[in-house]
């Protein structure tokens, strides 16, 4: 192989949205698909509908523990009825006969000719004063409404309801749907495969160094651990190929490693314009580079390309920078290798309850969290090496370019919980 790739002339800054849309663009072919046990899919991206076979639920059942009646029969305050039955969950009662109640309990079917249920703190048990009483009697304190506490029949879900869409990311609440129409197993994308790397001399891991005996220059690689994480969180097999000293071969050496068996490389540092990052150079000598450099603040050096069939998302090297060009760029597309519908960040309108008149250039993301009156406070230090402002704040303010805003302003919040889910 010969060096005959050069870097072209330095890009004008991309703007987040125009690299945000090419890189999905660029998120293809689609992952294979695997079935696995609804106890399993947690956090997957469903790859087909379910659609459900029956009919949730499937009969009229009582809401509350109580008394299935007749309403007409108990219009009066103080109506009595002789007790006939006694109906639990997953029971089926005889037919209700004027003038009596069924003893009734929450998810048991209403017999037939009962038309309301009275809870149980809105009558009175007697005692009963004829064989026909079989289970005493029960004065109605309350005249019920007829359908009063019924759940109808299909209400949650019908027959061929489609009741999970393809490209949704299970829930909790989702996988419980899913058990609920029988569902034992689900159609999910596989989980990308992921390698990681940290470039940089200056590197040290935590527990190889103490404190003390750190070397002037030296830092803890704090990038490796929440990279991990948040991989991990968007259900990625990750293989960590630890910290790649600032060396052009030992780079070039990394990235073939990490392309052969990855979907996708990423990595953090490397990717500037300093004589010791050597990530994007070599990509370009590898593979291709399709976008670099954008117009975001803090993030700017981000680089994307592809080294054969693998992706490779380079960020920036300062932690808070790295933390949020993942949670931005690499998150959706990470969700949408897997076939994900919604992977857009879901910014809300709210009150900015400081000043920022020095606005950047390019487009910036604030550190703040919400505060007690409903607004939002900011961190005092914005430096894209402060990651104590990411454990400080709740989310980030999407300012746009040159847009300078006062307290009182209504801003574009993005919270950290909807982006670490």
């Amino acid at each position: 192989m010969s060096d005959t790739k050069t870097p072209g002339a330095r890009p004008p800054l991309m703007p987040l949205d125009e690299a945000l849309a090419r890189l999905l663009e660029n998120a293809g072919p689609r992952l294979a698909t695997e079935r696995v046990s609804t106890f399993e899919a947690d956090g997957r991206v469903l790859a087909q509908d379910v659609v459900s076979a029956l009919t949730v639920p499937p009969r009229d059942n009582s809401a509350m523990d109580g008394y299935a009646v007749r309403a007409a029969d108990c219009e009066a305050p103080g109506a009595i009825l002789s007790v006939a039955q006694r109906i639990p969950a997953g029971t089926v009662g005889a037919p209700l006969a004027a003038g009596t109640a069924a003893r009734i309990f929450t998810g048991a079917p209403i017999p037939e000719g009962a038309d309301a249920v009275v809870m149980q703190e809105d009558t009175a048990l007697l005692d009963g004063e004829s064989a026909q009483d079989a289970f005493g009697r029960v004065r109605i304190e309350t005249p019920p409404a007829a359908g009063q506490w019924i759940r109808r029949a299909g209400e949650d879900v019908a027959a061929g309801d489609v009741v999970l869409h393809r490209g949704e990311r299970l829930s909790a609440q989702a996988l419980g749907l899913a058990a609920s129409v029988g569902m034992d197993m689900l159609e999910v994308s596989r989980r990308p495969r992921v390698a990681l790397l940290s470039t940089g001399d200056e590197l040290v891991m935590p527990g190889e160094v103490a404190p003390q005996d750190m070397k002037p220059g030296a830092i803890y690689n704090s990038n490796r651990f929440f990279m991990r994480a948040l991989l991990h969180r968007l259900g990625c097999e990750v293989s960590d190929l630890g910290i790649v000293p600032d060396k052009r071969e030992a780079t070039i050496e990394a990235l073939c490693q990490a392309a052969a068996s990855n979907d996708l490389i990423v990595t953090t540092g490397g990717v500037s314009v300093g004589e010791e990052d050597h990530i994007k150079a070599a990509v370009q000598w590898l593979g291709s580079l399709e976008l670099w450099s954008l117009s975001m603040k803090p993030g700017k050096p981000f680089a994307y390309g592809r080294i054969g069939d693998a992706h490779v998302c380079g960020l920036p090297g300062n932690p808070v920078s790295s933390f949020l060009t993942f949670l931005l760029l690499v998150r959706p597309f990470v969700l949408t290798l897997q076939g994900a519908s919604r992977v857009a960040p879901q910014p809300v309108p709210m009150r900015a309850d400081f000043d920022w008149p020095r606005a950047d250039r390019r487009r910036e993301f604030l550190r703040a969290r919400r505060n007690a009156a409903g607004g939002l406070d900011l961190f005092p230090n914005q430096s894209s090496g402060v990651l104590t402002s990411t454990v400080w704040g709740d989310g980030v303010i999407d300012t746009p370019a040159g847009q300078p805003f006062k307290a009182g302003d209504t801003v574009q919040f993005i919270s950290f919980a909807s982006l670490l889910a």
